[in-house]
């Protein structure tokens, strides 16, 4: 449950962002175009976590893996077995709609 929610459209890119602060404290910020979100522990980490995360989204900021052999090695680095995620794949017809 969130016990704080603002909306703000930034004047120098257009963009709505909402930010929700949880019970727990953290915060939550999502871009309303993209539908992309991330949170932190205050505000501006979550907004900091947000333009990262919007970047990726867009393809403005890291690397595509574009080979089985590239992906393999980015799940092993992140302690991802590649075999569970065949498997996954397998058994719910391919990636989830974000993951593509």
């Amino acid at each position: 449950m969130s016990t704080e929610t603002s909306t703000n459209d930034d004047p120098q890119g257009g963009r709505t962002i909402t930010l929700t602060q949880a019970d727990d404290g953290w915060w939550v910020a999502r871009d309303e175009e993209t539908g992309v979100a991330s949170q932190g522990e205050t505000r501006q980490d979550a907004l900091d976590n947000l333009d990262e995360a919007v970047a990726l989204h867009k393809g403005e900021i890291g690397e595509s893996i574009d080979t089985r052999e590239e992906e393999e090695k980015v799940l092993e680095e992140l302690g991802i077995d590649p075999d569970e995620v065949a498997q996954a794949r397998d058994e719910h017809d391919g990636l989830p709609d974000f993951m593509q």
